[in-house]
This record gives structure tokens, C-alpha cells and sequence, in this order.
């Protein structure tokens, strides 16, 4: 029982729990800015030189990491350069090249069902509509914001593990559901900075905000985290969490 010369503890998420929506919108739009000072050179990890590279790439960066998605890549559009050539590849020699990825089989048969339907539907390129990209085999949202952002310039939130996980510490949602996810994060942040901040949340998400052991003690948006405590918060411990910006 706490006696009269002992401190009661003061609820930490207090201030948080109190926030206006202007006050969230504001401390969003902050951290944006916060994240952009941190990553001013963030972009997508993933090579390509063309639209249709950068789709069969984030198809193949499920379940794995993005370094080893460029490490397969070069081999693989050496051998299928087109959609076409894709499409009427044998599947045992596709599967063979994209083993190291992980889930090669059924990584295979979207790839080369995405380069069908792209055949077939659209004369053998990928569209810049995302409600034609979402009618692509292994092809959802998020693969499909991927490429309008990146490779056709629209605007787009790319809602991955590290994206999602971060939204929800900064408490710009309490969902779990992806779609929920862009739609709450796309009510906080300008339209033109959706492709930009998505590069931003899944750098720090990769390199300081971890699912687990987050680095807060090394964290520069720890002002403005209402997450601030879930991992280490001695700079010395957390420090040793931080992960090199060449980790992807």
C-alpha cells in the first residue's frame, strides 16, 4: 500500500490519450518531418528499370528481405526480360531461380500469372491504375501503391509489417487491418508526401523501430512517440539496437 511520502506514478500515455485530432494531425505531419531530416536520401530498396521489373520485384520481396530480391532479380529478367517471355517460361526453370527467395513456388506462379494476365489484358505492360494492378495474381494493395509510387509517380501508402507497426505506435491508428491503416494515415499526412513517407516509416521501422526491442533510447522521434518506453530507453542499450543503414 503506497504511503503518503511515496509518489504515485503518473499515467505516461496521459498526454496522448488527451490529443485533439488537430493536435494528432499536427504531431503527424512533425514526425514526418522529423523522419525526412533522419532519411533524406530514403527510397525503395528494390532495383528496377522498368515498371514491370519493379512489380515482379515486390511480388518476390514477400518473406524475405529486399537485398535478396536484388541478388535474384538480375538472373531472372536476363532470362525473362518481358512479360511475354515470362509467361511462356517453364515454370521448374522460373522456380529454380527464384528458390533462395522463399515460397519459390508460389512465388512463381504469380510472376508468371501476373505476366500472363499482363499479356493477355493489358497488350503485355502494367497499368498505372491501381484497380487494375489489384486484378493481378499475388498483386494487393500494397504491391500495387509500390509501383503507381515509384514507378508511375502517384501517390500511394505502402502498408508493409514495419509501416503498419509504426502507425500504430505513433498512434495514427488502432488497426491492423492495412486498408484501415492507409485510410487513417492518408487523413493525416498531404497527398503528396504518401510514397515518400512510406520509404521513410519502413527505413526507421527497419533500422531503429523493431517489432521487437524497438532502439527508443536512440530513437529521435521519442518526443513525440506515445510508444516511448516499449523497447530499451538507455541510449548506451539502445544504440546496440540500432541497425546499419545497409540493412534491408
Amino acid at each position: 500500500m503506497a504511503t503518503n511520502t511515496e509518489k504515485k506514478p503518473r499515467p505516461r500515455a496521459r498526454k496522448w490519450q488527451e490529443e485533439t485530432r488537430l493536435g494528432l494531425v499536427r504531431r503527424a505531419r512533425r514526425i514526418n518531418r522529423e523522419l525526412a531530416e533522419l532519411y533524406p536520401d530514403a527510397h525503395c530498396e528494390l532495383n528496377f528499370t522498368s515498371p514491370y521489373e519493379l512489380l515482379v520485384a515486390t511480388v518476390l520481396s514477400a518473406q524475405t528481405t529486399d537485398k535478396r530480391v536484388n541478388l535474384t532479380t538480375p538472373e531472372l529478367f536476363a532470362e525473362y526480360p518481358t512479360p511475354a517471355d515470362m509467361a511462356a517460361a517453364n515454370p521448374e526453370d522460373v522456380e529454380a531461380i527464384l528458390k533462395p527467395t522463399g515460397f519459390f513456388r508460389a512465388k512463381t506462379k504469380s510472376v508468371m500469372g501476373l505476366s500472363k494476365a499482363l499479356v493477355e489484358r493489358f497488350d503485355g505492360e502494367v497499368p498505372a491504375k491501381l484497380k487494375d494492378l489489384v486484378t493481378l495474381p499475388g498483386v494487393g494493395r500494397k504491391t500495387a501503391n509500390v509501383v503507381l509510387g515509384n514507378a508511375f509517380g502517384v501517390p500511394g501508402i505502402t502498408v508493409d509489417t514495419h509501416f503498419g507497426r509504426l502507425a500504430r505506435r505513433f498512434g495514427w491508428t488502432a488497426s491492423d487491418d492495412p486498408v484501415k491503416v492507409e485510410q487513417d494515415v492518408a487523413e493525416l499526412i498531404p497527398r503528396k508526401e504518401w510514397t515518400i513517407l512510406s520509404h521513410r516509416m519502413i527505413w526507421h521501422g527497419r533500422r531503429i523501430c523493431h517489432s521487437q526491442r524497438p532502439a527508443c533510447g536512440a530513437c529521435a522521434i521519442a518526443p513525440l512517440c506515445p510508444s516511448y518506453g516499449e523497447g530499451p530507453t538507455d541510449p548506451v542499450t539502445a544504440a546496440k539496437l540500432v541497425r546499419d543503414r545497409s540493412f534491408a
